[in-house]
């Protein structure tokens, strides 16, 4: 029997559909350039060149989701880029995805660049043993992956060959498994409304045409994640045939100002790859019984999700995600001491800030602050000065703030919305 391409975790998630009109103020690749966040070259397709500011807002991502997985009991782990064939030979992928892994000859044996994270999560957890007690065994990583994906493919942070997945995966009972994907899926609302996205829709994904198991099998996997489901209350849509070959998976897509869906999060059920690794856990009853495999995801990529942001917001991201946050502006030289003992103290709090100690005039520096799309100016002049003020433009107004007040006032301001 041929199955269908091994994708264990993630798969790089599908392009949006719904409206498919793009504003070229709200083009990523576009306001890459702008903001200065990424570039690529010829020399690398499909692999981001990270410039300052893009980091920046990687690392965002990447703390973001960390903060609410080690809440969440998961441990984070990293295992190897390149790993040897036996490893994907056993998951299937050597079979099933041989044309989309980038291969090698490792010391004379063939090896693999990992297009997924599943099989090293799986290896961790043979090196220890189970107990029902240990059980729900939670393991997260922010997984650099490589797939071959042809050139045509390739679009921005939104197709690539290298990226980073929020990989997660829970090793449970089958009992278990229900409230596991019910807790992930109460999670999700919350997290995506923190970056601005509040219509979410609902997928479950059933059985396709070409799988792996028996129908009871199936039966089993669809009637869990449909039982998470209800147990929230979540109202969603079937999609027939859309799972995995080796199991059902719910699937979260958030819609953009535009209008338009985008397929991110997911949770997949899946029996397959712990049967295929032989994984086990010790029961009361000292038996040795199957495990159940999780696989979920938040991001499903953090550049693709960059992207996604870029492309709802353009480049006016809310004050917590903007690379730069803050320009403090001297008027003249008289000025510049003071502004340089305040940005200091503005980036001592945590706060992204910059000191523009150029030659040219306030309207000038407002013009370029405005092109590079910073959310606030901190401006001090002589007048400022003399009355202990600063003047804070941002948010299309403008007040004048005791100087006392200014790093306590722009730290509320830049804070990140509180985790649920």
């Amino acid at each position: 029997m041929v199955f269908a391409p091994v994708f264990f975790g993630p798969q790089q998630p599908k392009r949006p559909h719904g409206v498919t009109i793009m504003l070229p103020d709200h083009d990523h690749r576009q306001l890459a350039q702008r903001l200065d966040l990424f570039h690529f070259q010829e020399e690398a397709p499909g692999m981001a060149f990270w410039h300052k500011n893009g980091l920046i807002l990687h690392r965002i991502l990447e703390q973001r989701a960390r903060e609410l997985f080690l809440r969440q009991g998961y441990e984070e782990v990293r295992t190897p880029l390149l790993v040897r064939r036996p490893l994907w030979e056993v998951s299937g992928h050597w079979q099933h995805f041989a044309e989309g892994m980038f291969k090698f000859t490792d010391q004379s044996e063939q090896a693999a660049l990992k297009p997924v994270n599943c099989p090293g999560h799986v290896q961790l957890l043979q090196r220890r043993v189970i107990s029902y007690r240990d059980l729900p065994v939670r393991l997260a990583e922010f997984g650099c992956v490589h797939r071959d994906e042809p050139a045509g493919a390739l679009h921005g942070l939104l197709r690539l060959r290298q990226f980073t997945q929020d990989d997660g995966h829970i090793f449970c009972t089958e009992a278990q498994a229900a409230l596991e994907i019910a807790a992930f899926c109460h999670s999700v609302r919350p997290f995506y409304a923190a970056f601005g996205f509040d219509t979410i829709q609902v997928a479950l994904s059933t059985r396709p045409q070409q799988r792996v198991g028996s129908d009871e099998f199936w039966d089993r996997a669809e009637a869990t994640l449909r039982e998470a489901l209800e147990m929230l209350g979540l109202p969603f849509d079937i999609v027939e045939g859309g799972g995995a070959f080796y199991g059902p998976k719910i699937e979260f897509s958030l819609r953009d100002k535009q209008g338009r869906h985008w397929q991110c999060g997911t949770i997949q059920f899946d029996f397959f790859m712990p049967e295929r690794f032989g994984l086990h856990y010790v029961a009361e009853t000292g038996k040795r019984e199957p495990l159940v495999m999780l696989h979920r995801a938040l991001y499903g990529s953090l550049e693709r999700f960059l992207g996604v942001l870029l492309e709802h917001y353009g480049a006016a991201l809310p004050l917590w995600l903007a690379p730069l946050q803050i320009l403090v502006i001297p008027i003249g030289p008289a000025q510049a001491p003071a502004a340089k003992e305040l940005a200091c103290k503005l980036r001592e709090a945590g706060l992204r800030c910059e000191l523009d100690e150029r030659d040219e005039n306030l309207s000038q520096k407002l013009a370029d602050a405005h092109q590079r799309t910073v959310p606030y100016q901190v401006i001090l002049g002589s007048r400022e000065l003399l009355g202990g003020n600063i003047s804070l433009r941002g948010n299309g107004k403008q007040r004048v703030l005791p100087l006392l007040e200014c790093v306590p006032e722009l730290s509320r301001l830049s804070a990140a919305p509180e985790l649920s």
